[in-house]
């Protein structure tokens, strides 16, 4: 069966919906469930290699570029954005923001670095090189993660609606609800786009979530309990937060607020199981 364009089936989930809505109770639960796809799909964790990471940072943006990590962080009086060694941990760069606002998530855009504030509702363009000011922008609300998928960048704001922002400008441009099994889902933070899905970080729990971007459907998700335990054997830490894809040599990194490691691991899906 030759598969829909994707405008096509978007048309087709839609009117699924609508004709469902027109059924009576048990039949509309059973055919809004099936217009909403198959449930998230678990997957396995495993810990490939760990890396130093700062116990100061409190983490909440993270991304890899040319072979190092650029990582924002948050807390009054504690937020800035720096440019980290992998291998070590090491601190290369770093700018400190006014006190007076929380750093939140942190994308890259050709030769910027684009960072957002959790209440103040102003956002930081930064030099990717030398990390001075290269302007600022507003928008409504909180600031939660922020990526970049191609020529757009995604922001997350705690609730379950996902804001596109043009690259360039920074103006918005649209919006996306996320949903689990049909089911609004809130809290999402930290965001990474890895191949074709946009992975979340889902505050207060230690889950990932990947997110389908034509639809706002999460198929999969992976429980990283067993990391935070590992971590708090050593220290005081906070919860997950910060992922980041290195696409060329395919690995994923994550760590978390106040963390002593951050992590490469492989996610691998456990088909056929239920959540």
């Amino acid at each position: 069966m030759t598969p829909l364009p994707r405008s096509a089936a978007l048309v087709a989930l839609a009117l699924a919906i609508v004709l469902a809505l027109a059924l009576p109770g048990p039949l509309r639960a059973q055919a809004l469930a099936q217009a909403s796809g198959p449930p998230p799909v678990p997957h396995s964790v495993e810990i490939v290699a760990s890396f130093p990471h700062d116990t100061g940072a409190f983490t909440q943006g993270l991304l890899y570029r040319d072979g190092f990590l650029y990582e924002s962080t948050g807390l009054n009086g504690r937020s800035g954005v720096r440019k980290v060694e992998l291998e070590s941990g090491k601190v290369l760069r770093q700018r400190a923001i006014a006190d007076e606002h929380f750093g939140e998530g942190l994308a890259d855009v050709d030769d910027r670095l684009v960072m957002l504030t959790w209440q103040s509702g102003v956002g930081f363009v930064f030099d990717l090189d030398s990390f001075e000011p290269r302007g600022e922008f507003r928008y409504p609300g909180e600031g939660w993660g922020l990526t970049r998928d191609g020529a757009r960048l995604v922001m997350s704001d705690g609730t379950p609606v996902l804001r596109f922002l043009d690259a360039d400008t920074l103006a918005e441009t649209g919006r996306l609800t996320v949903t689990w099994e049909g089911q609004p889902l809130r809290g999402l933070n930290e965001l990474e786009m890895v191949g074709d899905r946009l992975y979340a970080n889902v505050w207060p729990t230690h889950s990932i979530v990947m997110i389908d971007l034509a639809s706002g459907r999460v198929t999969g998700y992976a429980d990283l309990s067993a990391l935070v335990q590992r971590v708090q054997a050593r220290a005081a830490v906070d919860v997950l937060n910060g992922i980041a894809w290195d696409a060329e040599g395919e690995r994923l990194f994550v760590t978390g607020k106040l963390w002593p490691e951050l992590f490469e691991i492989r996610l691998t899906p456990a088909t056929g199981a239920r959540p």
